[in-house]
């Protein structure tokens, strides 16, 4: 879905994402009192997107649809909120940087859990399927997940690293974010200790150090969506302990032992993905440290 051309019937919404100067008279300056309210306000985005979905169920048409009005709302959301107590332009989400990126990123994200996925079958894993071929179950978890990494990126990067980066630095985003990213999938019905951990390591380091060395928020966005659509849109198993989803293209099952395969939480709680996941989130920190990005306690950035 290109985002981008999902937002383009929101006309009047485009003084949100312009990056024009704005005055900063009115700017809420206490990093810990905008990042209250920012999750505030995203608490509320994520209960009603709960309900989006809720109401698309398995429908791959309204999944579709509901996914990009679930992205579109989130993305507003943020740019108002960011607006309004920044007195900013919301550079990290710059249009222009759209496209690129989310189609480079997605498609990274693909390759990152296809090397996973291969790696666990190389090793010993085994992989069944069961059912058929379904288009309409790939629509359906895409419209999915495009709404779910949105808003957990734009909470978890765009708010809550960009936020403690201010209060305690690079290093104290990066762990915060990471730890609170994890320990969001122990809700999940088929949650280990581990598979959080996994999660945090793989996924919130990752996706904290491509934020970090881009300062956009497209970037994370587009890895979140890519991997998320390939384990279960394609591939068609266990999303982070949760066999609730939709079925996606195909409706798979993996076997062997649980390091590998990651066991009931899935292949994001297998070792292969923590392995696979550190190479970008590496190359990314040295980028940014390239860059000049890596920020000390109370350094104010975007």
């Amino acid at each position: 879905m290109d985002l981008t051309k999902a937002a383009a019937p929101f006309s009047l919404l485009k003084p949100l994402f312009a990056q024009t100067p704005v005055a900063s008279s009115g700017r809420v300056r206490h990093a810990g009192v905008r990042l209250v309210v920012l999750v505030a306000a995203f608490l509320v985005v994520t209960a009603l997107a709960a309900g989006v979905r809720a109401v698309a169920g398995d429908n791959p048409v309204l999944s579709l649809i509901g996914g990009a009005l679930v992205a579109v709302g989130a993305l507003c959301v943020y740019a108002a909120v960011v607006r309004a107590l920044e007195q900013r332009p919301v550079t990290e989400l710059d249009p222009a940087r759209a496209r690129p990126e989310l189609w480079t990123t997605t498609l990274t994200g693909v390759g990152l859990f296809a090397a996973t996925f291969v790696l666990i079958l190389l090793c010993g894993g085994g992989y069944d399927t069961e059912g058929g071929v379904s288009v309409g179950g790939a629509i359906t978890v895409f419209g999915l997940m495009a709404g779910v990494a949105v808003t957990e990126e734009l909470l978890f990067r765009g708010v809550v690293f960009r936020l403690v980066e201010e209060l305690a630095g690079t290093t104290g985003a990066l762990a915060v974010s990471a730890l609170l990213f994890g320990g969001l999938h122990l809700v999940n019905p088929e949650a280990t200790v581990w598979g959080a951990l996994a999660i945090a390591v793989e996924a919130g380091l990752m996706l904290g150090a491509a934020y970090a060395a881009t300062r956009s928020l497209w970037v994370p966005i587009g890895l979140h969506l890519g991997w998320n659509f390939t384990l279960s849109g394609i591939v068609g198993v266990t999303v982070s302990g949760d066999d609730g989803a939709p079925a996606g293209l195909l409706h798979g099952t993996l076997s062997g032992p649980e390091a590998l395969t990651g066991g009931v939480f899935g292949p994001e709680a297998s070792i292969f993905a923590i392995l696979v996941c550190a190479v970008p989130t590496v190359l990314y920190l040295r980028t940014a440290r390239r860059r000049g990005r890596l920020t000390g306690r109370g350094h104010r950035t975007t």
